[in-house]
């Protein structure tokens, strides 16, 4: 059996990284068998040299080797791309076609991007893995393959599962065996190994003297977070190789092809949330509706003064600040009883008005407030007690911050005997 330095130097791995060594090992033990492996790691790592090696060791080699990309066919096609279809199956179908299971029979398939097949794909997939069956879009016919998958993924398939993207079944038949490939970040002894073989090979392209980094740009390669991994490393090199006149780079050259270099620090995030931010936007809606509430009940009792007085004279003058806040004058500011103290708006232990001490013969249109649903009044109870902890029981900042007037959230108070 070949040794890993071996299979890497066949198939053009570069780097003594411990894990990507135990990702080749993996590679090489199981091939062999005709068990599924999911290749896991970021995007650019090179997953795609991992079935490579899988297929080249395994009985399978002298079979076909596909690799399908899922995240570049189209949702509608997907199906008739894998499994194949008959003619007339949908528009466009004129002949009978072979899908890659078909083909690839005593061979190996490599789905890359399989975590973005669509659900119903998935479902076609897990029967091929349980008993080889398929069936042809259009067809009735079950047939039979006998291939080798091989699937890769960047995305975090717990989350997936999770948001019921990818199905669980499907997942834990695919990852009989997983093998993670570590991102660029994580291999900082391999990075200039790298460049320099990328310089290398693009300077025998392109006919022109390799390009060497000096020792402030390797420090600065080395430090650099590679969100695209190998992939974006090779076209640095590619790009440097192309536009530099001098050969030699030093860190404030390298720095120009950095992208978004000095922004990759860990940003400061304020625990505290603003005195006006709410948590969701249930709780925005659920503001609205209270404000849309105390505006009616304001209403109500306004319409009750008029109900009870007979003429209008007096209902204006007595009724001024009321008038004032229904209808949008905001010259004059809500007064708080001179009878309320201090010391009894700060503690909040106010006891609840019995309802039965209002003898008036309207009463029954006071008694609309408390016909609404629970969940409502629990989640108006829930935002004052929220808004109160968050100003230390300031009750004019709590006010401000619901958007209603410091008298109505006394009332409310006394309300909730709070």
């Amino acid at each position: 059996m070949e040794s890993i330095q071996a299979i890497k130097q066949r198939f053009g791995i570069l780097g003594n990284d411990q894990k990507l060594n135990r990702a080749v090992e993996k590679a090489m033990q199981v091939a062999p068998t005709d068990i599924s492996v999911l290749v896991t790691g970021e995007s650019g790592v090179g997953k795609e040299s991992i079935p490579k090696i899988i297929h080249a060791l395994s009985h399978r080699k002298h079979g076909k080797y596909i690799a399908v990309n899922c995240g570049a066919i189209p949702e509608g096609t997907i199906d008739s791309e894998l499994f194949g279809h008959e003619k007339g199956a949908f528009t466009g179908a004129t002949q009978t076609r072979s899908g890659y299971f078909e083909v690839a029979d005593g061979g190996t398939i490599f789905l890359d991007e399989v975590g973005e097949l669509p659900l119903t794909t998935q479902v076609r997939l897990l029967r091929v893995l349980e008993n080889g069956e398929f069936i042809k879009v259009g067809s009735s016919k079950v047939q039979k393959t006998n291939v080798r998958i091989v699937a890769a993924t960047n995305l975090n398939m717990a989350d997936a599962i999770k948001k019921e993207k990818f199905r669980e079944d499907l997942y834990y038949r695919l990852s009989t065996v997983e093998i993670y490939l570590p991102p660029l970040r994580e291999r900082k002894e391999d990075i200039h190994l790298l460049f320099r073989k990328f310089a290398a090979d693009f300077a025998l392209k392109y006919k022109m003297p390799t390009i060497r980094l000096e020792d402030d740009a390797i420090s600065l390669l080395q430090k650099y977070s590679w969100n695209g991994n190998v992939r974006q490393l090779r076209n640095l090199a590619e790009q440097i190789s192309v536009l530099e006149q001098e050969r030699s780079i030093d860190s404030q050259k390298l720095k120009e092809y950095l992208p978004g270099y000095g922004s990759n620090l860990p940003a400061v995030i304020e625990e505290k949330k603003k005195e006006s931010d709410f948590s969701n936007e249930r709780e925005i809606l659920y503001k609205v509706l209270f404000d849309m509430k105390s505006d009616l009940n304001d209403l109500k009792k306004l319409t009750l003064e008029l109900m009870e007085n007979d003429g209008h004279k007096n209902v204006k003058e007595e009724n001024e600040s009321l008038i004032n806040k229904i209808y949008g004058n905001n010259d004059e500011e809500d007064v708080i009883p001179e009878e309320i103290t201090d010391e009894e708006l700060e503690v909040l232990q106010i006891p609840q008005q019995n309802p039965s001490d209002k003898q008036d013969k309207y009463y029954f249109a006071e008694e609309i407030e408390e016909e609404e649903t629970l969940s409502l009044q629990d989640k108006e109870l829930e935002l004052i007690k929220k808004s109160l902890e968050r100003h230390n029981g300031k009750r004019k900042a709590a006010a401000e911050e619901l958007g209603i007037s410091e008298r109505t959230l006394y009332r409310k108070i006394k309300q909730y005997d709070l």
